[in-house]
This record gives structure tokens, C-alpha cells and sequence, in this order.
């Protein structure tokens, strides 16, 4: 029975996380940034759209070229369509190597005849005029930091009152399944109650925001206006994009005045620290989901373990080490368990072949006999049971942290991804282009402990654990292939342990 549980749990295990090995993964971007001065000046020169749509919703095509403008930092490069006056995307440098694609971050009021105004070390402005009303858009960029202010001051150059809603579009998010970034995608946004992670690919309206969010796999946006009261939106504006930003409320300006609204802005890793320096409130755009708790537990343990030894493999390790002796006490349990169930075996041997034309008798006198040794046949299970919550929670932290994202450990070069201990020019049938070392390890040491702790039986009893011991390592195997190596090397250092500890009981006997 202990056999079957444990089979059930692989195979839930395989349904749920095969998808991550199935699903595309991130790819590093064409180019890496290397320019580390601000260069203001820079602009590539293309063909300028002067159509302004409908309404902030509207498609602006995607095979439209268009005039950029490359406002580069130290850690950032930041894309901006003059005509917009919006940010189009955010390339992360430092190692991070990172496109955060907006589209058409923080275009707001339907104008796209905008020009650039000003640009100096850490600000750059533009400016739209007509007959009516001048708006003028700066955008202040502190070197060395992830956050910006934006300010739009209207004013009204015309002899009659102006009433207008302002609407400022946070980004735009690609839904299709070509996006590796698209399974990572979600809305975060804050309120007066609660913080909120909403999906990308509904529509939805919220009152009351006191900030707007979305993020990827590792980077984020987040907006929120200076006292200033707003309601956000999603919109689906076709079945594989959705737009996200801030409606604010009704305001009219008097002739000859103007009005000025304020914004702060995030544009930077899903980096706890980082937020947490900036605003503790937007740290809540990183979660887990479902075991977001002990997620963010474990990166908090893995982060105070980092700190004294500077090493996130090392970390994970130490990380393993501690949920082992943490459970200790419960593998005990489960290592007697399965030794007083391996005295118990000839027993049920001879009770199967006394009993087997009466099932139900036989069933009755195995628990009867279960009971008079004390033994539960669930026992064993109960440090696997307790294992998956931290299982889940670890990979979710473990792709989604951009601490880990690169992070070395012996052959291993990015702790968040696979170990590719060797890559091949030519995809292999099963392992494809790359050979994982650590997932193969794991299945041995977990063949050698299925091995040893094997019971002594007979007939179809035997037959059935010589079959487990060989389909276990070689499904968990598979479930593990396309795993983080951090996650791997995690459930490896716990399994040796196990392994470490059923030798140490096969020599007492």
C-alpha cells in the first residue's frame, strides 16, 4: 500500500511540473547592452507614425517602424517612442540580461504627435502642443536606482474650461504561446483592503488603487500615483495581448491653467531587498502562489544561509540539510516503519496464500495483524506527504528568484535553470540538446535506496518491488530532468541523507 501511495504522489508530481519541461524557455536576448554612459542623443532613425487611435485601447500596430529614442544608465537601458512619449521597453544589464517589454508603458491620453523636448544626465521631457492644450511629459531617471518619477503638467492654451479623464497605460502583456515570458505574466495591484494578483487574460476594473503592477518571470513595473486617487483596468485588446493601466478620476482645467499630475515608478527586479529599500508595500508583486508562505520563508532562510557562505549551491545545500533534521524525528518513524513492515512480510505472505480466495478475510486479518505490532502501513509516507508543500514552494522561488538567476555552483551555471553538465551540437532522442548530470545522480542514489530497503518477499510480492525499485528512480528521473538545478540539488542532498541514514539501520540489524 506505502508502495502505491508513493506512486500516486510521483505521478501527480509528473502531471504537474511535466509542463515546465514541455513549456519554451526563456531565451537570452539577441544583444547585450554595453554601453554604460548615459547617451541622450542617440536615436535611431525610422519611419515616425503620426495616426493617434481611437482611444488608449486601440492596436497600434506591431509592424509599424517607429522612432526610438535609447536613454542609457549603468544598470538599464530604456527604450522610449518619442512620438508616445511612451517607454517601449527596458533592457536590464549588470548580468541580469533582460528585456522587459512594455510597448507602450506609460502612454497616456491618446497623443502620439509628441516631441523630445529635454534631455539631460538623468531626465529627458517631451511635449505635445495643438491649438487647445500643451502637454508636457518628463520623465526624471536617477542613475544607479530602478525607480523614476513621471510628471505630466496640462495646461490649457485655449479660452474655454477643459474636462478630461486621464488614463495612463502601465504596458502591454503578449499572451501568445510564442512568448517564453507568457506562463510568468501577471497583474498586481494595491488597494485600501489588500494587495491582488490578478490574470492577464481577463478583463477586469478595480476602484480604489493606490498602485498598479505587472511583472515576468524575474522583473517588474509598478506605478503609482502621488496622491491621487485612480481605479486600474485590464482590457484584452486581441485573444493573445492585454493592455493594463489607470483610469484617474474626472478633471477640468480653467483657461490659461494648468494641472500637473505625479507618478512613481519601479522598473527593476522582483528583488525583495530592493523593494523593500524602496517601498514595503510593493514588495507584494512577489508571490508564489498557492505556498507563497513557505516560499518566501525558504528564500528568506536560503538569503540568511547565502550570507555566510557566499554561495547559493552551498545555501541549498545547508537549506536541505536543515528541512532533513527538521522532519528527523518523522523519518525515524518511517525507517522503523518500513524495517518492523519487513519482519511483518513473511507473515502477510502466508496470510496471502492462506486467504486468497477470501479477500476481504485476508484484509481484515492483515490490518488485525498490523494493529497487534503497532505498525501503521501509511507511516512511511508521512516525510514524503510533508516534503511536497516545500517541493512546490522551492521551485516556484527557485525560477522566479533573480538572486539564483546565473548563480554557479561546481559545473552548475545557473542554479534557477537546468545543470547542462554537457551540451551537444545535435539534439540526443530523450535528453535533447543537453545532458543533466544531477537529475541522473538522484535517480541512482534513489535506486540504491530503493534497493536496499527492500523487504524480503516472494512470488508476486517480490515482482512487484523489483518493478518499483526500477520505475521509481527512473520516473522521478524524468519528473526532475527539466528541473531547476538548485531544486534538484536540493531534493538530491536530502535523498543522500536517506540513503546515508537506511545503511546506517541495515548495519544494526
Amino acid at each position: 500500500m506505502e508502495k502505491r501511495l508513493v506512486l500516486a504522489i510521483a505521478l501527480s508530481l509528473l502531471v504537474l511540473l511535466s509542463w515546465s519541461a514541455l513549456a519554451p524557455k526563456p531565451q537570452p536576448i539577441d544583444n547585450k547592452v554595453v554601453t554604460d554612459n548615459i547617451q541622450p542623443a542617440a536615436l535611431t532613425q525610422n519611419r515616425a507614425s503620426t495616426s493617434a487611435p481611437a482611444t488608449i485601447a486601440a492596436i497600434v500596430p506591431a509592424d509599424l517602424a517607429r522612432q526610438t529614442v535609447k536613454f542609457t544608465q549603468d544598470r538599464r537601458e530604456i527604450v522610449f517612442d518619442p512620438a508616445m512619449a511612451a517607454i517601449t521597453e527596458v533592457v536590464f544589464k549588470d548580468g541580469l540580461e533582460h528585456r522587459l517589454p512594455l510597448k507602450i508603458g506609460f502612454f497616456s491620453d491618446n497623443k502620439q504627435l509628441f516631441k523630445q523636448q529635454t534631455v539631460t544626465q538623468n531626465s529627458i521631457s517631451f511635449i505635445y502642443e495643438d491649438q487647445n492644450e500643451r502637454i508636457t511629459k518628463k520623465y526624471t531617471i536617477p542613475n544607479n536606482s530602478y525607480t523614476i518619477d513621471l510628471e505630466i503638467i496640462t495646461q490649457n492654451l485655449s479660452s474655454f474650461p477643459l474636462v478630461f479623464n486621464p488614463q495612463l497605460v502601465l504596458g502591454r502583456l503578449d499572451l501568445s504561446s510564442k512568448n517564453p515570458q507568457s506562463r510568468y505574466q501577471d497583474i498586481f495591484l494595491g488597494n485600501k483592503e489588500k494587495n491582488m494578483h490578478l490574470s492577464a487574460g481577463k478583463d477586469t476594473n478595480n476602484l480604489d488603487v493606490k498602485f498598479l503592477g505587472l511583472r515576468d518571470q524575474y522583473f517588474c513595473a509598478i506605478v503609482e500615483p502621488a496622491d491621487l486617487a485612480a481605479s486600474a483596468y485590464t482590457k484584452k485588446i486581441s485573444p493573445q495581448e492585454s493592455e493594463v493601466g489607470l483610469f484617474m478620476g474626472e478633471t477640468k482645467i480653467d483657461p490659461n491653467a494648468q494641472i500637473g499630475h505625479l507618478y512613481h515608478i519601479y522598473l527593476g527586479p522582483q528583488d525583495l531587498n530592493i523593494l523593500n529599500s524602496i517601498k514595503p508595500e510593493w514588495s507584494g508583486i512577489i508571490y508564489f502562489g498557492t505556498f507563497d508562505f513557505i516560499a518566501q520563508l525558504l528564500l528568506q532562510l536560503l538569503g540568511f544561509f547565502y550570507n555566510l557562505v557566499h554561495n547559493w549551491g552551498i545555501a541549498i545545500i545547508i537549506l536541505s540539510i536543515a528541512v532533513y533534521f527538521l522532519l528527523f524525528p518523522l523519518s525515524i518513524k518511517q525507517m522503523r516503519s518500513m524495517k518492523e513492515m519487513q519482519v511483518l512480510q513473511p507473515k502477510i505472505e502466508a496470510l496471502r496464500k492462506e486467504l486468497k480466495d477470501n479477500p476481504q478475510r485476508l484484509n481484515k486479518e492483515i490490518m488485525d495483524l498490523y494493529k497487534e505490532h503497532k505498525v501503521n502501513p501509511l507511516g512511511g509516507c508521512l516525510p514524503l506527504l510533508l516534503q511536497m508543500p516545500i517541493f512546490f514552494a522551492l521551485y516556484q522561488a527557485l525560477i522566479r528568484s533573480v538572486a539564483l538567476r546565473g548563480a554557479h555552483f561546481l559545473w552548475i551555471k545557473d542554479l534557477s535553470s537546468p545543470d547542462k553538465a554537457f551540451v551537444f551540437k545535435h539534439s540526443i532522442p530523450l535528453l535533447g540538446n543537453q545532458l543533466n548530470v544531477l537529475p541522473i545522480l538522484m535517480a541512482i542514489g534513489m535506486f540504491v535506496q530503493q534497493k536496499i530497503s527492500m523487504s524480503k518477499a516472494t512470488g508476486e510480492t517480490a515482482q512487484q518491488q523489483q518493478m518499483m525499485v526500477i520505475i521509481m528512480p527512473i520516473m522521478f528521473g524524468v519528473i526532475f530532468y527539466q528541473m531547476p538545478s538548485g531544486l534538484v540539488l536540493y531534493w538530491f542532498v536530502n535523498s543522500l541523507f536517506m540513503l546515508i541514514y537506511q545503511f546506517r539501520i541495515n548495519i544494526q540489524k
